[in-house]
Order: structure tokens, then C-alpha cells, then sequence
């Protein structure tokens, strides 16, 4: 039986490019559930948002925690909806500005005054 791909979502994968620019932080859960642990590191570490969790459960298990200004968050709910952080700009690549010669400048120019009938 072959297996289907399963389908990647856009919108998901352009949120999980924007959160490799955030700091991440790793550590163990302890006795702690997975969000406790993470709250409690927030706190001894002082932390400041936004930046990335990965919370060791187990030996298999590592939950992902995003902690913003509005609290945190599971890393997949903000991958799927990072429009809604405003924290979570993606990184602008700047393009330089096109050159343009005097003579090409000259040659547009004169083709919009003469479409409007200016002579």
C-alpha cells in the first residue's frame, strides 16, 4: 500500500521560517508538566518575549512553547497563526533600489506626455 504525503501547509511553514530567528531556550520538565516548567524557567531566567521553549518531557517527547507579550503559547498554534504576534515580524531582506540612466528616465517621460496629449 503506498502511503499519501501528507499536504504542508503555507501558512505553517512560513511561520516556522519566522520563529527560527527567535532566541530558543532548552530545558528538562523535572516532576513539573511540560507548560509549568516553562513558566517557571520564564520566571528564574527573566526572559524577555518573544522566544522559543522546547521543553524536554521525556527521552522522546519535546513540547515547543512560545513566549510572547500576551503570555505563551504551543509553538504549532503560533506557527499557524504568527500574523496575530505582533512580535513576529519576518526578517525584511532589503532590495536595492533599481537604477535608472538619464536617457531611459528621458524616454518614459516623454512617452507619458505624449499619451496625454501634452506636447
Amino acid at each position: 500500500m503506498v502511503r499519501r504525503r501528507k499536504r504542508k501547509s503555507r501558512r505553517r511553514l512560513e511561520g516556522r521560517r519566522i520563529l527560527e530567528h527567535v532566541p530558543q531556550f532548552s530545558l528538562d520538565s523535572g516532576e513539573d508538566k511540560s507548560v509549568t516548567a516553562a513558566r517557571k524557567y520564564i520566571q528564574e531566567k527573566s526572559i524577555p518575549p518573544p522566544a522559543l521553549l522546547l521543553v524536554r518531557r521525556n527521552e522522546h517527547t519535546i513540547d515547543r512553547f512560545f513566549w510572547a507579550e500576551k503570555g505563551l503559547f504551543g509553538a504549532q498554534y503560533v506557527e499557524e497563526n504568527h500574523f496575530l504576534f505582533p512580535s513576529l515580524k519576518e526578517p525584511e531582506v532589503e532590495t536595492p533600489p533599481k537604477r535608472i540612466s538619464a536617457k531611459s528616465a528621458t524616454k518614459t517621460a516623454t512617452k507619458t506626455l505624449a499619451a496625454a496629449g501634452v506636447s
